[in-house]
């Protein structure tokens, strides 16, 4: 005859007793699952930490771009004032835009007739070239 009771749960085994009756607290699980509950919050606090480095990282590199195109812009800038203040500026604006000349220099001042009136050339308008209707398709596809 087979005994078939070891298939059986233990409540149910005749003669035997129940080693878990209402599962009883065990430090050890406890202790185990209190680990994994802290080790969850330092895993998330990490990640946190290395979220908030990547972000600093990237902002760093967006200032020190910043701060590379000010001092750009600073050096074109004194270069500017270095040439404003050299004669050969003064000289190029006093010619250009002062309208000024040199000692020995002709000034010359071209004076219309008066009464005539000015003529202006006119731009002939460029009269468009019909396209066939396999050029319409391939600049529409390929563009030109």
């Amino acid at each position: 005859m087979v005994d078939y009771s070891r298939f059986l749960p233990n409540a149910h085994r005749p003669g035997k007793i129940n080693p878990m009756p209402n599962m009883p607290i065990n430090l050890r699980r406890l202790a185990m699952l209190m680990g994994i509950v802290v080790l969850v919050f330092v895993i998330m606090g990490f990640n946190a930490r290395i979220e908030e480095y990547n972000r600093q990282t990237k902002q760093v590199a967006t200032v020190r771009a910043q701060a590379t195109q000010v001092m750009e812009t600073q050096l074109a800038l004194q270069t500017q004032v270095a040439y404003s203040n050299s004669t050969t500026a003064v000289e190029e604006w006093a010619r250009t835009d002062g309208h000024y000349i040199r000692d020995g220099d002709l000034p010359v001042v071209p004076i219309g007739k008066m009464g005539s009136t000015s003529v202006s050339a006119s731009t002939p308008t460029p009269i468009p070239t019909p396209l066939s209707n396999w050029q319409v398709w391939w600049n529409l596809f390929f563009g030109e």
